[in-house]
């Protein structure tokens, strides 16, 4: 009699005897399967529930490191049906085919396979992440096998005056289904693998495909430079930019519908010099995806305490309220975040208005703006029509210029609450800032209530975190303070499946707030420099960039080398 699915989850610890109770009253009521039930409502991982599924049914697990594939069994799956379910073939057995796969339960699957191959299956279990290498290992990645079979560009193609393919050569190549599959498995794998940029690289013997994972550039794979006209061009036709044009600089967008959801793709091309090929074009496409990256203002990140603080801050009639930091620090989001949390404590009967450039993400009950600098709407200009608008809150992009700051700080001078960026390291910086920008210092005195720094760090994969002991060296390198003797202990990713082997996953939040207060109105009258008005805002109290991280770095949502690499370099 085989045992039950409960009982192996319980003796294994995955789960509890009163989480198995919950799931089995559930049932009563719930049509599904008990494992998909326990899925919903406790930790437990896929990979271990189709692990104790395979003990139950008597599936062979099967390890697949130092297995040697023979090419006439590995012809029997496709490439592409090997990706897709995530199986491979690696063996034959009386007529029957021996099946590695990650869910050995997927009957669609099986189906097909069966279909493709001719043969009866008999089914294996691998883990997914042995399953993903061994699959590029003979395979290669989606994008490496599409860029494989893709038919060579003739070198005797037409070309123009400065060795280039013709335009309408390139409109030909751009729209050939191999190429449009290509480029279309380029975004599915960005957009699959969390990733936030793509970029297509012209280098003197090949095309560099990169993303830009957690912050993190990764070099996905590679074409041959023959490919490289081609894969430019498509990308531009689909932005509706001008691919004539390749010695300029291009912006474009478009957007694409996966799993359901609206996704944004902003277009930058850049001409770049090449060793042997004179001038080549740089894309970089930012992905938007406008159902999964709103966040709110407790998901951002923030420690209790600054929570309350900064939502204190939020609830003010007047002022203006900045958000500092370098580029991809994720100003925009925590703008966002506020935005949709006014909207709710506010009960949507404020006017909210906003200024962009670009929108990124549409969010419902305000009214967002976008500027066109090329017909003459800058953000000076769209300020003067905004307090036409009769607004309650207002959100400028970015402070840009002098004339932006003077409407935006008249705006806040006459009732308004106005949010915007600035590009500074600290919160600190912001006021002298603004007054190198040459706004007076009573202005930014009477009008700024409030200024939050941040960065973004890389979160510790849940599924492999574990503690250690950090050496001495680092933990005081970093600032902490420890007693002789003290032990602190720290957490890392171990690198699991759910991580890719990186032992992070997702992104959280630093940040330093410094509210103004009367002490440090008075240095910015006097023009202080931002270190005097800094230690004045600790000496109060303020949390720095680094003590925030040091508190996260503790309660194990990131780790020291991440929090180093990100307060020391930014």
């Amino acid at each position: 009699m085989r045992p039950k699915l409960g009982e192996l989850l319980c003796s294994k610890g995955l789960i509890n005897s009163k989480q198995l109770a919950e799931a089995l009253e559930m049932q009563k009521d719930d049509p599904r399967k008990l494992g998909q039930i326990l899925l919903d409502i406790t930790g437990l991982n896929t990979r271990f529930l189709n692990e104790v599924l395979c003990e139950q049914a008597g599936i062979e697990k099967l390890e697949l490191e130092g297995l040697t594939i023979p090419p006439d069994v590995l012809s029997l799956v496709p490439a592409e049906a090997a990706s897709q379910y995530n199986v491979l073939p690696v063996g034959r057995e009386n007529g029957r085919l021996i099946l590695a796969m990650s869910d050995p339960f997927d009957h669609v699957a099986l189906s097909n396979l069966r279909m493709i191959t001719g043969l009866s299956i008999r089914r294996c279990y691998s883990r997914p992440s042995e399953l993903e290498k061994v699959i590029q290992h003979y395979y290669g990645s989606n994008v490496a096998r599409m860029v494989r079979n893709l038919s060579a560009s003739e070198e005797s193609e037409e070309q123009d005056s400065n060795g280039q393919l013709t335009a309408s050569r390139l409109h030909e190549l751009a729209r050939e289904p191999s190429l449009v599959n290509l480029v279309n498995l380029i975004l599915l794998e960005a957009i699959e693998s969390r990733a936030s940029d793509i970029h297509i690289e012209p280098f003197e013997n090949q095309v560099k495909i990169k993303y830009r994972i957690d912050g993190m550039l990764i070099e996905k794979s590679t074409s041959p430079k023959r490919l490289q006209a081609a894969i430019i061009s498509r990308i531009k036709i689909m932005a509706g930019m001008n691919i004539a044009e390749r010695r300029r600089p291009q912006d474009g967008h478009f957007q694409i519908r996966h799993q359901g959801r609206e996704i944004d793709l902003r277009v930058n091309t850049f001409p770049v010099v090449t060793r042997n090929a004179g001038i080549a074009e740089k894309v970089v496409m930012r992905i938007i995806d406008q159902q999964g990256s709103q966040l709110t203002l407790n998901q951002l990140g923030m420690l209790p305490e600054m929570l309350g603080r900064f939502d204190e801050a939020l609830r003010k009639p007047d002022g203006i309220i900045l958000v500092t930091g370098p580029t991809g620090s994720g100003k925009s989001t925590t703008l966002y975040a506020a935005l949709q949390s006014m909207i709710v404590y506010s009960e949507n009967k404020k006017n909210i208005v906003t200024m962009e450039d670009p929108v990124e993400y549409k969010l419902e009950g305000i009214n967002q703006g976008q500027i066109n600098v090329k017909a003459g709407y800058t953000f000076a200009e769209g300020m003067r029509a905004i307090l036409r608008q009769d607004p309650d809150v207002i959100m400028v992009g970015e402070m840009r210029d002098k004339e932006t700051c003077e409407m935006a700080i008249r705006a806040a001078l006459t009732g308004h609450l106005v949010f915007s960026t600035l590009h500074t390291n600290d919160a600190a910086a912001a006021y002298t800032r603004l007054t190198d920008m040459g706004i007076e210092p009573f202005l930014i005195a009477s009008s700024v209530i409030g200024v939050l720094a941040q960065r973004l760090v890389r979160t510790i994969c849940p599924k492999c975190k574990e503690q250690y002991k950090p050496p001495i060296d680092a933990v005081k390198r970093l600032g902490i303070n420890i007693e002789h003797g003290t032990e602190v202990t720290f957490y890392r990713g171990r690198g699991c499946d759910n991580c890719r082997g990186s032992g992070y996953k997702g992104r959280i939040g630093i940040y330093e707030l410094m509210i103004v207060s009367d002490k440090i109105r008075d240095l910015i009258l006097k023009k202080e420099s931002s270190h005097v008005i800094r230690a004045a805002a600790v000496e109060e109290g303020m949390k720095s960039l680094k003590d925030d991280a040091i508190e996260k770095i503790l309660l194990g949502a990131t780790s020291l080398e991440e929090s180093l690499r990100v307060i020391y370099s930014g």
